[in-house]
């Protein structure tokens, strides 16, 4: 009896060493649809390995701040992680591309723009011991106003809201007065008087429920932000081959999924905005057409910016449709 017993237990040895358990940390908070997106990830993960790989999710910066995240990852902190692309515009700058504004106006343009990023993304990251699993984008950034918006010229003394070097050159642009709000204070902002427009999704509009001064929604799609989710590669390749490949088909259906997700939650977001009536109107060919010029104008002087590498994106989006 005790023979039998030795020789379950030697048999069963092999299985619990197999056994590995990651963490992947993400700066947002469990009921986005990233989160979610990563859980249903992890989930799909563990089934299909047979529960040999066990990935716990932490979400809302509870292991390391957003910003953070991708040098965890690289120095082996963590094993896996999620990061919005803009973070990793240092390093590298490549990763910019999907946020150069009035350029990318449709998912499919998105997705365009991820397929010519992807290669130069990957390579940046394999030099850092680093591995890309999937990338999700955000719905895309929306027009609110508390006025009508028929062309550029509307924009003249008035005041937009601004976050980042991006928004602030747009609001130049287009002859408005920058003004530098974070996205809990704008309801504050709005009341007292200090803003007339904000670029942002029709999804941080209803998360922030911007409803009462804001009386206009554009769905000028000006870009389409991306998160992208890693692995360190050295514990990627510590997996048994068989389980490496249970990661990358079900980072393959995360990523799939997400983008549907991503869309469902634009159209949910934009019939809400609707329901607290707020009026949605198409951007008129005048203003569309103005917009499009100042992509012309930001992707010509991020390919500048950037170098060689951002015309390997920018001249097969334009030149090969």
């Amino acid at each position: 009896m005790k023979t039998l017993l030795l020789l379950a237990t030697l048999a069963l040895a092999p299985l619990v060493q197999a056994q590995t358990q990651w963490k992947l940390a993400t700066g947002y908070r469990a009921e986005s649809f990233h989160t979610r997106n990563i859980v249903q990830f992890a989930q799909e993960v563990e089934k299909a390995s047979a529960g040999s790989l066990r990935i716990e999710v932490h979400p809302n910066n509870t292991l390391f701040k957003l910003a953070d995240i991708p040098g965890a990852v690289e120095g082996g902190k963590v094993q896996a992680g999620e990061t919005i692309m803009t973070s990793l515009v240092r390093e590298p700058p490549i990763a910019g591309a999907d946020s150069v504004p009035f350029v990318v106006r449709t998912f499919a343009d998105a997705r365009r723009i991820w397929d010519l990023q992807r290669p130069l993304i990957e390579a940046n990251f394999a030099s850092r011991g680093m591995k890309i699993l999937y990338s999700v984008p955000w719905p895309p950034q929306g027009l609110f106003s508390i006025a009508p918006v028929r062309s550029a010229a509307d924009f003249k003394g008035t005041r937009m809201r601004t976050y980042n070097p991006a928004t602030v050159r747009i609001a130049e642009l287009l002859n408005a007065t920058p003004v530098d709000v974070p996205m809990v204070e704008v309801n504050k902002a709005l009341s007292a008087g200090r803003l007339d427009s904000m670029i942002t999704s029709a999804l941080t509009g209803v998360e922030n429920q911007v409803w009462g001064q804001i009386k206009h929604y554009y769905p000028i799609n000006a870009w389409f932000p991306k998160n992208i989710v890693f692995v360190n590669q050295q514990a990627f390749d510590g997996l048994a081959p068989a389980v490496r490949q249970a990661v990358l088909k079900a980072a393959a259906d995360a990523e799939a999924r997400g983008w549907a997700m991503s869309e469902t939650v634009l159209d949910e977001s934009v019939a809400e905005l609707q329901r607290k009536g707020i009026k949605v109107d198409r951007a008129t060919a005048e203003l569309d057409t103005e917009l499009k010029r100042l992509g012309e104008r930001f992707s010509r002087e991020w390919v500048q910016s950037v170098g060689n590498d951002a015309n390997k994106i920018f001249i097969p989006f334009y030149f090969q449709r």
